[in-house]
């Protein structure tokens, strides 16, 4: 006998399970666009599921980009209260260095304060080094220390083909990321800060009687409310970009582009693919019973199955229908059992590949039965 089963379960959206009239209804995927760009990846933001790829893995120079990874290390420390919003920060000499000979700069003067506050808009909009570094030594005492950061909470989040060496992104020896990583990272930023993500839409900031534009050209048009462009001689131009359209929001990440206009174009026909061909539903919500399974000496007779976190589903347009959720749990439960324990895992198919899964909890405790309850469970257990 096997440690666990496996069965068939139902959609809670309430949609029929495999129904083979919906063959009819199923939208043909056709292949991504073809783009001048080294890498690129599309990804679903609540599913995480990609929807469009090209050289994902590819290790690129990030450029401005990493102060994706610089905003999320502020937010982290933010949220901890190790700092806080109207911390006036001294801009020192690095931080002012950092902001002279380019394009990217806040123009904060050297030696005057500036509060996290304002930093945080100088980084974000108008992509300033010198905002950058700045918070950086705000944050951890030196930028060297704050990369370190950085680096940490890379790992956490899983961005495997990453490394950090500055706050802002400039050429540095070992500085690297990828596709993939620039689109869990923002996924990243938009889960887990969503008080703050209103910043990236920001189309424009001044600072010391200096407006500056956000360079990114998307901003109000295609749902698109964020996120960050980037540019250097090796990186080439680059751009990561989110787009909420309807109750499903994608993230793109394009790399290597040859302009400005490339970067945006590509993101836009990328993002206009996903929408048009594919689709994302929330399939089971955290909390609720999506079945029940039977408890054996104890004071219920079972208890109810469920998720920790929301589960959606990204799939081709027309194949919602389709999908074929299993439900796989211990075969048996003994009492006493404790709410929040993980029994099993839920599933989804599509064609009989895999799409997503997730741990599946015990939304109840069970308490140990009674004297008489337990002895006829034994019994009942020896013909079963």
């Amino acid at each position: 006998m096997t440690q666990y089963a496996t069965r068939l379960i139902t959609l809670l959206a309430g949609l029929s399970l495999m129904a083979a009239s919906t063959w009819a209804n199923r939208m043909p995927t056709p292949a991504p666009p073809a783009l001048n760009a080294s890498s690129y990846l599309v990804i679903d933001a609540n599913s995480g599921a990609a929807v469009a790829a090209m050289n994902p893995d590819l290790q690129v120079e990030p450029a401005s980009l990493t102060k994706l990874m610089t905003a999320y290390v502020v937010f982290k420390a933010l949220k901890g209260g190790q700092i806080a919003l109207t911390d006036e920060v001294i801009i020192s000499e690095r931080a002012h260095a950092a902001g002279q000979g380019g394009s990217s700069t806040m123009y904060a003067r050297l030696g005057s304060r500036v509060t996290v506050e304002n930093l945080l808009q100088g980084m974000i909009v108008v992509s300033g080094n010198d905002a950058s570094v700045a918070l950086a030594e705000h944050v951890a005492g030196t930028e060297s220390v704050f990369a370190d950061l950085m680096n940490g909470f890379a790992g956490e989040l899983g961005m495997l083909s990453t490394s950090f060496r500055n706050a802002h992104g400039l050429p540095a020896e070992n500085q690297f990321s990828t596709a993939r990583d620039m689109t869990q990272l923002a996924r990243a930023i938009i889960r887990e800060f969503p008080d703050q993500y209103y910043r990236y839409s920001q189309q424009s900031y001044t600072w010391d009687g200096v407006t500056q534009s956000n360079r990114n050209k998307l901003l109000g048009s295609d749902g698109v409310d964020g996120m960050k462009t980037g540019r250097t001689d090796a990186a080439g131009w680059c751009l990561v970009t989110s787009s909420q359209r309807g109750n499903m929001r994608l993230i793109s990440a394009v790399m290597g582009t040859v302009s400005d206009r490339a970067r945006t174009d590509a993101s836009r026909a990328l993002l206009n693919y996903g929408f048009r061909f594919f689709e994302t539903r929330q399939l089971y919500a955290a909390g609720a019973a999506i079945d029940n399974a039977k408890v054996w000496k104890g004071d219920a007779d079972a208890v109810p199955l469920g998720l920790a976190r929301d589960l959606f589903v990204t799939v081709p347009r027309g194949a919602w229908d389709e999908l074929a959720p299993t439900l796989t749990v211990r075969r048996t439960l003994y009492a006493p059992l404790e709410q929040g324990v993980e029994v099993g895992r839920v599933s989804i198919a599509l064609d009989g590949e895999e799409l997503t899964s997730a741990p599946v909890q015990l939304l109840g405790s069970v308490e140990r039965g009674g004297l008489w309850k337990r002895m006829t469970d034994e019994v009942r257990l020896w013909f079963n």
